[in-house]
């Protein structure tokens, strides 16, 4: 008799694709949006409640932020398409032992990132990311806290993908609205009954993460699940180590791209704009990540979906849903599109309302910044879609075709043409080249991905 977990994963193979996708998706984009406010959530309490200087700092400490979230999507999100895959493909001896690498992965992996910088806070923050005398406190108060709880910060999202693929992504989704709303509700209490200041928005971020992490682990252990991390599984092969990390390389590469780009952005950003141009780009980024992570909800929605077809060899369902996946990504970021270009300024004082010149900088850069916004609802379900059907080689590709082929020139060639708004015109062009881009390659895997159907239809 088949059990209910396996009902629940076949029937990626035989259900409605766009039932499917709604499904899978809407929990996962709930969850998203949730977790775009917990991403921003700090910024907003600092910026009402701290001083705008606040958030230039949390600004400057994203890239290592960023590097941290990069190397939990390397191993979490590259298990978690091998794990897909394998059920697709019947072989449910080897999902638990994935899990059990993910489990260890995501423990060793972070750690290192978090010690070096914990050793070296100072020169990474003086140095590296040329963080300025007056924003230097509350960086470094910031940037210290967050560190220590940052173990916590990997291993949770990175073992909550797990969830999802095993049929469950309304418990996916619950797990990051927990830690969310923690972290909404703990922020005011930190930052303004306490006193903490921008410590109280550290310490209730990472406080949220540690609660998020162990909810995730109580549902591994279970009558939810069938599926149970074993100590066995966590003694690393370096065969199936490799693999993981290689289908997880290109969402890692994306992430530690764009903190590559937000280290030569912040540093730009100072030399012509100074601690108003860093505030103001601040706030910009954390207005795309409301736009951004419904999209990365809708890719953890498809993934499972699409590499559970891959790896049954049902091809036309692939390319449905994929297809799908890019007419729902571009009709939200239209929305967003519209929204942002019609009223900036409410967005802008969501973060500080007052007027002066951070609103009159916001509000420009804010809309120069979005310009080809509904464009990027396609390069990045498309970007996903390689690492889904386990080809990491293109998905690198287009994930940094963007951050380093593009965005990275422009923000040093720009603004010696048109001053600090040259660096906020780069993020549109950038936008427009790597959807070309994807485009073009696209249409070529597609190809493939048809004759592969017909050739399957004709052996049957």
């Amino acid at each position: 008799m088949m059990n209910r977990n396996s009902a629940t994963t076949d029937s990626m193979g035989t259900a409605n694709i766009g039932a499917l996708l709604f499904d899978f998706s809407i929990p996962a984009v709930v969850g998203m949006v949730v977790n775009a406010v917990y991403n921003i959530v700090d910024r907003i309490y600092v910026g009402q409640g701290v001083d705008p200087l606040g958030i230039a700092g949390i600004t400057m400490v994203m890239p290592v932020m960023l590097l941290m979230m990069a190397a939990s999507m390397l191993i979490g999100i590259g298990a978690n398409a091998l794990f897909s895959i394998h059920l697709g493909e019947g072989r449910r001896d080897e999902v638990e032992k994935i899990m059990g690498h993910a489990l260890a992965l995501l423990f060793l992996v972070p750690a290192v990132v978090i010690l070096l910088s914990l050793v070296f806070l100072d020169t990474v923050l003086r140095d590296v990311l040329k963080v300025s005398e007056a924003v230097f406190p509350y960086a470094k108060t910031y940037l210290q806290i967050i560190l220590y709880g940052g173990i916590f910060s990997a291993m949770g999202p990175g073992i909550n993908h797990f969830i999802r693929s095993d049929g469950h992504p309304k418990t996916s989704m619950f797990t990051q609205i927990l830690g969310a709303v923690i972290n909404i509700v703990l922020d005011p209490i930190f930052i303004f009954v306490l006193d903490w200041g921008i410590a109280g928005a550290a310490w209730a971020t990472i406080l949220s993460q540690f609660i998020s992490f162990v909810w995730v682990m109580v549902y591994f252990n279970s009558p939810w699940t069938k599926l149970r991390f074993h100590i066995r599984s966590m003694k690393l092969e370096l065969k199936l180590t490799l693999r993981i990390m290689a289908i997880g390389f290109a969402p890692f590469a994306m992430q530690a791209a764009i903190g590559l780009v937000n280290v030569i952005l912040n540093r730009t950003l100072n030399f012509y704009g100074g601690d108003l141009a860093v505030t103001s780009m601040g706030i910009v980024y954390s207005i795309l990540v409301i736009i951004i992570m419904p999209l990365q909800g809708l890719n953890q929605g498809v993934q499972p979906i699409i590499g559970y077809n891959y790896g049954a060899k049902k091809y036309d369902r692939v390319i449905k849903a994929y297809k799908l996946a890019v007419l729902w990504a571009t009709a939200f970021v239209i929305t967003g599109f519209i929204l942002i270009q019609a009223f900036p300024g409410f967005f802008i004082a969501v973060f500080r309302n007052e007027a002066g010149e951070l609103m009159r900088m916001g509000i420009r850069s804010l809309r120069t910044c979005t310009l080809c916004l509904p464009l990027i609802g396609f390069q990045i379900i498309t970007a996903n879609f390689f690492q889904a059907v386990g080809k990491p080689l293109p998905g690198t590709v287009l994930s940094l075709s963007r951050q380093i082929l593009l965005f990275i020139p422009l923000v040093l060639i720009l603004p010696r043409i048109f001053g600090v708004y040259g660096i906020f015109f780069a993020m549109p062009a950038a936008d427009l080249g790597a959807s070309i881009l994807s485009a073009l390659i696209m249409k070529q895997e597609l190809k493939v991905l048809r004759q592969l159907s017909h050739a399957a239809h004709s052996g049957r």
